[in-house]
């Protein structure tokens, strides 16, 4: 017996009912273990359990599992309901935090929480926990339009929340700050959380006014106020930027290398206005592909500590959002100096790779450099030349239509390359939504990606990886983008739900490879339920972050991976292009490994919050303006497909990516009960059956766009397939006199109950 092993059993035991305490001769019998040895070890585990204050002894001389292992402090997160989940241990699932236990916590509050119940390994159900106190509050201001109502109890008026996350709440607003009028967007300051004299309300003072609810885009700029999102550049951090000279200065290309010779192209979108990327290609004499991917030096003008680091750090990240971009850097260095604009000479970050006819990188050299682009090219001309063969544009660009076919087969290895090591490959779609000049959505539709952009996706990719790799061989302290292996619980969860589909995985979730996620998306492929699979896919895994620490790249089967490729828009990019710099000017040594060894793990964690920010911010944007677009459309019919189908109705999927809901109190046709197993709504009558995947033709009825949400009713319900998915129920058996069978049982119960009779006299 190890004593870990014992150790870790005396816990779990003392886990199981921590209310509970046991004398060592019970906690012996509990364990199953006898003789002398095993009392004596498990009293020097005892012993040594105690000292390091996971149990404690009680008064009585017994032991129970001490009060500290039952507090931690993590983020909680609320459903509409009143329940909400804590957050609190990556080992752990989230705790289950009822309504009554809350204790006023709010969405993305960090709580203190006490472990009432633990998770039952056996059920699969996770921990039961109360919040003992709220320790920071996720919200310290709220935007909305302002109005004054007769329920405003008082106050001076009241604030319309949006933020779905607080629905239910009402946020009052006292004469302590500036007087808004109705209709005035507003940011609040929040001075008075939920308490026992208002539990459901909000107080607080009006702040600034950002707009009015008539002015263009000003619904847009509500959602990126309440997430945040720094909108005007700092005084020092713009005047630094005007300094900095519109051109390369001789001075600067000192220590460079010079490929201002070379064919460099940068593909991008036509709207894109901050280029940081430049490739190139070429077959060499041995047969291999020469790669050049050539970034942006985006680092020789944001120094360290200055204004627009500071700035850029605490942006992290470009937002692109419906009709605008929110930059992380000044557009005179976003557009201007940094961008690899046709013909200008730039100063970038080069990764040359010599990558052989089986995708293999065998030779890297990443260098600073200097550079002109000789052609600026748009996905749609690329596409235009290698997918149509349009003959204007191939004449156009006559002189570069080689190295594009060449590009083309390069790309197909190095995808190739990635398919047969496993990396998964999500196509879904993405919306483009048109807006009028006065910021209101016109169309969805949604962007086809061709063979263009595929291309440039597998040449980042493979600068990223070589990078990465390049950098992690010399030990040196580095930035990493990482994705790591899903927890074997998810997984499981999800290949069980497989099944609804037909779909039984034959893999271990404790070992879970990415060939194995890629196999599933491979049957699923263009069938009706290949977006939902994708779907439940992403939920299993884990969320990729930025990280001090390589420990691969689940999602893309790779062992090793960065972010180098898009400075202009990530701060992570232009982090890695200081430290390649760092390390080519300083050399590798103690000092020059010294200078962010202990900084890169604060530095990675706010990239990642950032990219969170910004990702939330693009999604909240997108999913309003859909809202909006549907709200045009109420009364029209659409064809769609059920994406998701849970108790209380099921979400449907537009061709043009909208999603809405058909609740189930909109399925009068009916009573239909929810088949977990199927992950099905079916009839009872009827026997009428939805299923993920299926074909519907649905009508929009209702849009709330405040809340973002999109309301649908079934048209023609008569037409939905049929099925037996719903358990059978045995049929009651009828009392018929002329059958022989039912007189002999009626008599044997009469037999019965008169001997029952005597022998009770």
């Amino acid at each position: 017996m190890q004593d870990n092993e014992l150790k870790n059993e005396i816990e779990q035991k003392l886990k199981q009912d921590p209310d509970k305490s046991y004398s060592v001769e019970k906690l012996i019998d509990e364990l199953k273990y006898h003789g002398s040895a095993a009392f004596k070890l498990i009293v020097q585990e005892l012993a040594s359990l105690e000292r390091d204050e996971v149990i404690k002894v009680t008064e009585n001389g017994e032991f129970k599992l001490h009060p500290n292992q039952l507090t931690f402090e993590g983020t909680f997160h609320s459903n509409p309901k009143g329940f909400g989940f804590a957050d609190f241990s990556e080992e752990e699932d989230d705790a289950f935090i009822a309504p009554t236990e809350t204790n006023g916590a709010m969405n993305a509050d960090t709580v203190k929480i006490k472990i009432t119940k633990p998770a039952d390994l056996k059920s699969g159900k996770g921990p039961q926990a109360q919040v003992l106190e709220v320790v920071e509050h996720h919200y310290t201001y709220v935007v909305g339009e302002f109005i004054q109502t007769e329920e405003d109890n008082g106050y001076y008026g009241q604030i319309k929340l949006k933020d779905k996350k607080l629905t239910g709440y009402k946020f009052y607003v006292t004469d302590a700050g500036i007087k808004p009028t109705p209709g005035e967007v507003v940011i609040a300051d929040i001075t008075e959380y939920p308490n026992e004299q208002h539990s459901d309300a909000l107080i607080g003072i009006a702040k600034q006014v950002i707009g009015s609810v008539d002015d263009p885009g000003i619904d847009i700029l509500q959602v990126v106020y309440a997430h945040d999102v720094p909108t005007e550049f700092p005084t020092d951090a713009l005047e630094q930027a005007n300094e900095i000279p519109d051109h390369v200065l001789e001075s600067e290309k000192k220590g460079r290398v010079d490929i201002t010779d070379q064919t460099l192209v940068t593909i991008d979108s036509e709207s894109s206005k901050d280029l940081d990327d430049a490739v190139t290609v070429w077959k060499m004499e041995n047969g291999n592909y020469h790669l050049g991917v050539h970034i942006a030096d985006v680092s020789h003008y944001v120094k360290p500590g200055s204004p627009l680091d500071r700035e850029a750090y605490n942006r992290g990240t470009s937002v692109y959002l419906t009709d605008r971009v929110i930059p992380m850097l000044p557009r005179r260095l976003s557009n201007g100096i940094c961008s690899l604009n046709e013909g200008q000479l730039r100063l970038c970050m080069s990764c040359d790779m010599e990558i052989t006819p089986q995708g293999k990188v065998i030779k890297e050299d990443i260098h600073p450099s200097f550079m002109k682009t000789t052609a600026r090219m748009s996905y749609n001309d690329v596409n235009a030349i290698l997918e149509a063969h349009d003959e204007k544009t191939r004449n156009k660009y006559q002189d570069l239509v080689p190295m594009f076919e060449e590009m083309a087969e390069l790309h197909r290895i190095l995808y190739k390359n990635r398919r047969r090591r496993g990396a998964i490959d999500f196509d879904d779609n993405e919306a483009e939504i048109i807006m009028d000049d006065n910021g209101n959505p016109i169309d969805i539709k949604v962007r086809e990606r061709g063979l263009s952009e595929r291309m440039i996706e597998s040449f980042m990719l493979a600068a990223n990886e070589t990078v990465a790799e390049h950098y992690n061989k010399l030990k040196v302290p580095f930035v990493y983008r990482v994705h790591e292996t899903p927890d074997a619980s998810r997984v499981k969860e999800f290949f069980e739900t497989l099944t609804a589909f037909g779909i039984n995985v034959k893999s271990d979730p404790e070992h879970l490879q990415p060939k194995t996620m890629q196999s599933i998306l491979k049957k699923v492929k263009n069938q009706p339920e290949e977006k939902m699979v994708s779907v439940m896919m992403l939920r299993s895994l884990k969320q990729a972050k930025y990280s001090d620490k390589c420990v691969g790249h689940f999602g893309l089967g790779a062992d090793y991976y960065t972010h180098f490729t898009s400075p202009i828009r990530r701060y992570p990019d232009t982090m890695v292009h200081r430290l390649i710099n760092l390390y080519e000017d300083e050399g590798i040594n103690d000092d020059s490994k010294a200078l962010y060894e202990d900084k890169l793990d604060e530095i990675t964690a706010n990239n990642s919050s950032a990219e969170r920010r910004g990702i939330d911010t693009e999604r909240d944007v997108d999913a309003m303006m859909k809202a909006k677009y549907m709200s045009n459309h109420i009364g029209e019919e659409f064809d769609g497909v059920v994406g998701s189908v849970l108790k209380f109705g099921m979400f449907i999927s537009l061709p043009n990516t909208v999603e809405g809901l058909v609740h189930i109190s909109r399925m009068k046709d009916d009573y239909y009960q929810y088949v977990e197993k199927f992950m099905a709504l079916v009839g009872r009558g009827t026997r009428r059956t939805f299923k993920i995947g299926q074909a519907i033709r649905v009508k929009c009825v209702n849009v709330d766009v405040d809340q973002s949400a999109v309301d649908f009713e079934i048209v023609n319900p008569e037409e939905t397939p049929k099925s037996d998915l719903l358990p059978k129920r045995k049929p009651k058996r009828k009392y018929n006199p002329k059958n022989k069978d039912n007189r002999n049982n009626k008599f044997d119960n009469k037999k019965q109950n008169s001997k029952k009779k005597s022998d009770h006299k």
